[in-house]
């Protein structure tokens, strides 16, 4: 394991760029940091809030899921995030400009309805992208969260999943057919028919509470984050507590899971390098991004 980038304020959304340069956001810093292919380090954008998940889109920007922002809470050597920054007004989605990096408001509600933290987000081959709304705790009560599909233009933005118990990572298949979320709080991998752009063939209540189907739930405590999907269909979930990738096959048994020591919050994953064949993983706790050998080549991403 090769430490990437380091000193960082609870990273997440690793992106590799075309240029093989990685980066990723700093949610506690509300900026985004990356280090190009010479190993020069350098700040693409200053977000404000919470940035959370990022992704590629088809016009060649930047797009941030933003949770609006968090508090933090020193932990021993870990910052560690803690309910709802008193500056929270909601959440949104953002395009970055990698080259100036001028950051936009593209989304922050969904008929009327404030976007509370969104989390990750994943483009399909249409050029739109579905992404997760993980909500926001208070000291007394959480947020019931959902999954919604938009377009990069701004032209569309559509509530499709709800409710979800804290949902967070979220991708495609291989083939574009089934869409996966994974839920923090309960460790649960959901699976969901797609029928067409930003539309689902949910499955019927009581048979389902939120439309999709239960594809994995972990058997003993720990927590699901973000996700990345494999070439081969399997999924690959950072894994919190029992720190490490979770790896899940697309009929719901779990293949692996690849241990990171020394770390609690794994939780990001992005694969690059040649062949796809490098996963790139978010030390949150520890502030680090490393890169590890992966043995199966990850999807390449739609943008």
């Amino acid at each position: 394991m090769q430490t990437v980038l380091d000193k960082l304020r609870f990273p997440e959304g690793p992106v590799v760029l075309d240029d093989g340069s990685v980066l990723c956001v700093e949610v506690g810093g509300g900026v985004i940091t990356g280090i190009d292919v010479k190993g020069v380090r350098r700040t693409y954008a200053e977000t404000g809030g919470g940035p959370n998940g990022a992704a590629l889109g088809p016009d060649g920007a930047l797009y941030v899921c933003n949770n609006g922002g968090l508090n933090w809470m020193p932990r021993g050597r870990w910052l560690l995030p803690h309910g709802t920054a008193p500056s929270y007004v909601s959440g949104s989605i953002q395009r970055v400009d990698l080259k100036t990096g001028a950051c936009t408001t593209l989304y922050d509600s969904c008929n009327g309805v404030r976007l509370k933290g969104p989390n990750d987000l994943v483009f399909d081959h249409h050029g739109g992208f579905w992404f997760t709304d993980h909500g926001k705790v208070r000291e007394r009560d959480t947020d019931r969260g959902g999954v919604y599909y938009a377009r990069a233009d701004g032209s569309l933005i559509r509530e499709v999943v709800f409710p979800l118990v804290t949902p967070n990572g979220i991708g495609l298949a291989p083939d574009g057919k089934t869409l996966y979320v994974a839920e923090t709080d309960t460790a649960r991998l959901w699976a969901w028919a797609i029928e067409a752009p930003g539309e689902i063939a949910p499955m019927p209540w009581p048979a389902s509470p939120n439309g999709g189907r239960l594809l994995h739930a972990a058997s003993e405590y720990m927590r699901f984050d973000s996700l990345a999907v494999e070439a081969g269909g399997n999924v690959c979930i950072a894994t919190i507590i029992k720190a490490g990738i979770t790896v899940v096959s697309p009929q719901g048994q779990r293949v692996e899971h690849v241990p990171i020591d020394g770390e609690t919050y794994v939780t990001n994953i992005c694969f690059g390098g040649p062949d796809r064949r490098t996963a790139y993983v978010t030390l949150s706790g520890n502030g680090e991004l490393v890169a590890l050998d992966w043995p199966r080549a990850g999807l390449a991403l739609a943008h």
